[in-house]
């Protein structure tokens, strides 16, 4: 019954009756996405996956790839711009569902849109009900249970995000609509085992689940039905395979009252979301006097799943590669307190290795601490303590990182940090872009970007 009822609401949302505030928001989250995808292009293996992609399925075809130029087939469109997306691990947040939702809808949703030639307001509109969507059933998962269960909610969620954006540009029914949220469900997979040995293949989830919740919505479209009891099915159903403390109340509650899209983070950092709060912590410590030489060991107190991924393997606790490094609290600890920033070029592997990073980052001790598991998904908080060779302590607790709903960006800072990040790859032509992205209302069709 939630899936039709979403269904339902999806089927019959239109965009005068959404205010122009969440449609401002969702514009904003576009230019976040797209500008973190295109900050990618240039990454090593997005090169490598995008030359032998091109073999296999040709560069001619009906959607670009962000900040290339290519013209390819439909869902190798959607797969490269998302798993671009994911890289830099600057993608937006819903921390209420633990799921990075722009980097599966939105890529989704614009390559749809441009293949099908639609407006600007209509991808706005199937942008706003990928999220919603997405969001609801992230949260119907249980975000602890299902994460400790080791799944990757980005991809389990992603499915159905996709699917539902593409739905809405495709303008299937309600029926039709129920069976795409099936056959997405059906497709819901990703695990969090690439933390055991660092492997790189996090960005896939995003990638494969944008693509699986389009061809989702294609199948429905062709005909083809899709389980409605996905979630609930004794036998089968995602809430009997994928967690234990399901919350199906969460997929259609409030449906057009509550707009989960006005609850996105912003990264400021190029690193794991559990990481920015202990970044924010040490930042602050350092602007109080405290410095790496003055360090006798510190303490990070956390939550339960942010010590999971960013404290408790051995790549968190002894980072050589990127990949390690992005999912490392000591690692981005000894960062913050060495250099005074966190950025994408300190997860280089020349700075990961260096001696003062890995002498420093070895004295850091992430503990779990129930009083902040108790506040997870709500906040994701940290407190840091810094004892001194000197016998001074130093305490900072932080409740909410830096680009939180509770600490957000402007909007202004948004548009620094994406136009930063195009400028790098893109030059000249960045404000240009950012500008073109942030107009997509009225606008005949979506821009060449």
């Amino acid at each position: 019954m939630e899936l039709r009822d979403l269904a339902h609401f999806l089927t019959n949302l239109e965009l005068k009756n959404i205010h122009k505030i969440v449609k401002k928001t969702a514009n904003l989250c576009i230019l976040d996405s797209v500008g973190v995808a295109i900050g990618a292009k240039e990454n090593p293996q997005i090169q490598n996956v995008l030359r032998d992609y091109l073999e296999i399925c040709g560069n001619k075809g009906s959607a670009h790839i962000w900040g290339t130029g290519k013209r390819v087939p439909l869902l190798t469109a959607i797969f490269m711009n998302a798993m671009m997306g994911h890289t830099l691990e600057l993608d937006d947040v819903h921390t209420d569902s633990k799921t990075h939702i722009g980097t599966v809808v939105v890529p989704a949703a614009w390559s749809m849109a441009e293949y099908l030639g639609k407006t600007g307001d209509e991808f706005l509109l199937a942008v706003i009900c990928g999220y919603e969507t997405m969001a609801r059933i992230g949260m119907a998962l249980g975000v602890s249970a299902h994460r400790n269960l080791g799944w990757h909610v980005t991809s389990t969620a992603g499915t159905f995000g996709a699917a539902a954006a593409c739905a809405k540009l495709l303008g299937l029914d309600e029926d039709q609509t129920v069976s795409a949220l099936g056959l997405a469900g059906t497709q819901s997979f990703g695990t969090w085992a690439f933390l055991a040995d660092g492997a790189t293949n996090k960005v896939l989830h995003p990638a494969r689940a944008a693509a699986s919740g389009c061809e989702a919505a294609l199948l429905a479209k062709a005909g083809m039905t899709g389980p409605e009891f996905i979630l609930t099915a004794e036998d089968g159903g995602l809430f009997n395979n994928m967690t234990n403390e399901p919350k199906p109340e969460m997929v259609a509650n409030g449906l057009g009252e509550k707009w989960y899209i006005m609850e996105m983070d912003n990264k400021p950092y190029p690193c794991c979301r559990s990481t920015h709060c202990t970044i924010d912590g040490t930042l602050s410590l350092r602007r109080q006097g405290l410095r790496a030489e003055d360090v006798e060991s510190i303490e990070v107190r956390t939550y339960l799943v942010g010590n999971k991924q960013c404290g408790m393997s051995d790549g968190s606790r002894n980072p050589k590669k990127p990949v390690d490094a992005k999912f490392s609290t000591p690692f981005t600890v000894a960062a913050a307190l060495l250099y005074g920033e966190v950025t994408l070029e300190h997860f280089k592997e020349e700075y990961i290795l260096r001696p003062e990073i890995q002498e420093l980052l070895r004295k850091v001790t992430v503990v779990t601490d129930g009083r902040f598991t108790e506040k997870y998904p709500d906040h994701w908080g940290c407190r840091v303590i810094a004892t001194c060779k000197d016998g001074r302590v130093m305490e900072q607790e932080v409740e909410d990182a830096s680009g939180s709903v509770y600490n957000p960006l402007s909007e202004e800072q948004v548009r620094s940090k994406v136009t930063a990040l195009v400028r790098e790859t893109c030059g000249a032509q960045a404000e240009e872009i950012v500008a073109a992205i942030l107009s997509l209302s009225g606008r005949s069709g979506l821009p060449v970007v």
